[in-house]
């Protein structure tokens, strides 16, 4: 995705105009500087169009690096399709990534899913039945880690 050239195109000017504000932009100069002192560079685009374009960049440029998360993240689950991958590069905003995205996000870790990790899940079962065929105490044991007493 050419950003210089969607911006240029959105504000209709030229994508000379857009390139020459992005590096003035990106060299730390503020928008009101930009207006008043560099009107000769920029082929003198007023302040309104100047705070467009860069509000308009900025959001561009997050959605390119949404873009690039949202990729590494599903590829490294194993799940990414050539169309899947084709979807996320199109998509022209955060709400249309997100949509794509929300099936593959991974969901914060739980404390059961934690549990589940650790073996323990057998043992919740047994203590949501009620029906105790043993004492409680006895089934857990399997699931406790011996501690080593120190006798002194």
């Amino acid at each position: 995705m050419d950003i210089n050239k969607m911006i240029a195109d959105e504000l209709k000017i030229r994508v000379g105009q857009v390139e020459k504000t992005v590096a003035l932009i990106d060299e730390g100069n503020t928008i009101p500087f930009i207006a008043r002192y560099r009107k000769e560079v920029t082929g003198a685009l007023n302040d309104e169009v100047l705070r467009a374009l860069y509000e308009r960049l900025t959001y561009l440029r997050g959605l390119q690096e949404r873009k690039e998360t949202v990729l590494e993240s599903i590829s490294e689950q194993g799940k990414l399709t050539d169309e899947l991958k084709k979807q996320i590069e199109e998509a022209v905003t955060l709400v249309a990534l997100e949509d794509l995205y929300r099936p593959y996000k991974q969901k914060r870790a739980t404390r059961a899913d934690i549990a589940k990790k650790k073996g323990l899940e057998p043992l919740a079962e047994y203590i949501l039945k009620q029906d105790a065929k043993r004492p409680l105490e006895e089934e857990a044991a399997a699931y406790v880690r011996p501690i080593l007493r120190i006798i002194r």
